[in-house]
């Protein structure tokens, strides 16, 4: 019953996300002009050049995509990605009446790139995915050794200069700048609150901060061991993982307990295990 209740809320995030996109897509990106990457923003160029409905075009082609990669993808994954490409074509259909025009291409760029960014963000943190081309990424990783990041970049960039067919260079700009903003967001809302700092403290005091760590932070704190490349002594090493807020307090404890501390932070993008976000129950399906 749990795993259900689980899936019940990621399918609702994903239909939340898809809805949201929807809304940009059409309020934003078709109201002015602008583009959109993978085979939404084919679906958006058909729609400019021949007044297709971005809505059906998306669906008629990503369901054959998505039918191709479903043996390479698990089953809850499968059902989660045709829940989010069928749920935002049916969006794109519903929200197609509207439009909303903006005098300021800069700002539709960033509005769109906000919107479409947080939405399709949503859809991702929940296990979900609405378009073809992440599918014929993990199948060209698969088949070819190709990186996903690489597989998409170079099929969105190939969108959008086909979509200088119908576009003009100005408004090819500002679609870039609305993919970049939306890659942020996407970047925001998946790291959401969950995102941290990784701290490595080499020090002589290393049982001292660890119990400070422990007391002050409620933290755990791993032991690993080093050597010194300048004196090759041995050394304990701390690793440990905080919210971005405790970094301050970390720093202080540290140097409270041993001035001649080296201490350095790494970006944390996802945190999963006791203390931190659990992780989610994908089986069941």
């Amino acid at each position: 019953m749990k795993s259900w209740g689980r899936h019940a809320i990621n399918i609702a995030a994903i239909l939340a996300g898809s809805a949201l996109m929807g809304f940009g897509i059409n309020e934003i990106n078709l109201a002015n002009g602008l583009a959109e990457g993978g085979i939404t923003g084919v679906a958006l160029l058909l729609n400019y050049v021949l007044g297709w409905s971005p809505g059906w075009s998306s669906l008629i082609i990503n369901v054959p995509i998505f039918l191709l990669g479903w043996r390479y993808m698990g089953r809850t994954s499968f059902i989660y990605a045709v829940i989010g490409s069928v749920s935002l074509s049916l969006f794109l259909i519903l929200f197609e009446p509207f439009r909303l025009p903006l005098k300021d291409l800069l700002l539709a760029s960033l509005y769109a790139g906000a919107i479409v960014g947080a939405g399709l963000g949503i859809v991702f943190r929940y296990g979900g995915m609405t378009d073809g081309v992440d599918v014929l990424a993990m199948l060209c990783r698969k088949s070819f050794g190709w990186s996903l990041g690489r597989t998409i970049f170079v099929t969105d960039a190939a969108v959008v200069l086909l979509s200088l067919i119908y576009l003009d260079l100005t408004r090819a700009m500002y679609t870039l700048i609305a993919m970049l903003v939306g890659a942020r967001l996407i970047d925001l809302v998946q790291e959401g609150s969950h995102s941290a700092k990784a701290a490595i403290i080499v020090s002589r005091k290393p049982e001292l901060i660890s119990s400070e760590i422990l007391r002050e932070l409620k933290r755990g704190a791993t032991f690993l061991d080093g050597r010194g490349a300048f004196d090759n002594r041995r050394a304990e090493v701390i690793y440990c993982v905080v919210s971005r807020k405790e970094t301050g307090r970390l720093k202080r404890l540290v140097h409270e307990a041993d001035p001649g501390a080296f201490v350095t932070f790494s970006d944390v993008h996802e945190v999963v295990g006791k203390g931190w976000r659990q992780e989610r129950d994908e089986s069941g399906f």
